[in-house]
């Protein structure tokens, strides 16, 4: 029990409220339609993924799925299509990656690149799944580098929903293909998203603690703090 206890102190139910109104927002604004389905990606993939790294993995994940569960109430808690439930899991993934290196970064896309070659249309676009490996390249370089962190979230979580889309959806080869560039280039721009949520929202809490306006002792990443931000050396 105190090992639960210890996930919902007041700081993190706090944040889990803020981040899921600031969640349920993003989620207003689409940028693509998904191929295949009537889902759209929006802002709040972009977003969503730096949750857990101020709070830790769990509070991470259930802002995020509250994010996504009061969107669909509020959107008429009406499922289209395997689609619609699809797209709760591939961001959870994107939380837990971006929020603590871990074994699981590295098996997860191994399982959806195994999962995507044993269909047998991923057979024959097999090096679709090769944008899989991003995330395992990144798992030896997201402490030195924050994009590399932002890229294997994102990559991350299309690994799962690739997958599990090809599985439900089962989409030609020659849509997989033309997926390509789109791909590439979105993830990019997502990544670019994410890096800039982290080093936004770690300024803004680190300036609401600065102001005592908050003091609920948030994981601030020194390293992305505006100058003004950084806590000055001991003499």
């Amino acid at each position: 029990m105190s090992n639960i206890k210890q996930y919902f102190t007041k700081k993190n139910i706090l944040f889990i409220v803020i981040f899921t109104v600031l969640g349920f927002i993003t989620l207003q604004i689409p940028i693509t339609q998904l191929e295949g389905s009537k889902a759209k990606f929006m802002v709040y993939d972009a977003f969503a993924p730096v949750a857990g790294a101020f709070i830790g993995n769990l509070p991470g994940v259930i802002a995020v799925f509250l994010m996504q569960f009061i969107n669909f109430l509020a959107h008429g808690a009406v499922i289209e299509d395997a689609g619609t439930i699809i797209r709760f899991l591939p961001m959870l993934f994107a939380v837990l990656y971006f929020a603590k290196k871990g074994k699981f970064n590295l098996i997860l896309p191994a399982i959806a690149i195994v999962a995507f070659i044993a269909h047998p249309i991923g057979r024959t676009v097999w090096y679709f799944a090769l944008f899989w490996t991003i995330p395992i390249i990144a798992y030896f370089l997201r402490d030195r580098f924050l994009l590399a962190r932002a890229l294997g979230a994102t990559f991350s979580a299309h690994a799962i929903g690739g997958a599990l889309w090809i599985w439900f959806f089962a989409l030609p080869a020659p849509v997989w293909i033309s997926l390509i560039p789109t791909v590439a280039l979105e993830r990019i721009f997502f990544a670019l998203g994410i890096a800039v949520s982290f080093v936004l929202v770690n300024n803004v809490l680190a300036f609401l603690e600065k102001k005592r306006i908050l003091n609920l002792g948030f994981i601030v990443d020194q390293k992305y703090l505006l100058g003004a931000f950084r806590h000055e050396p001991k003499t």
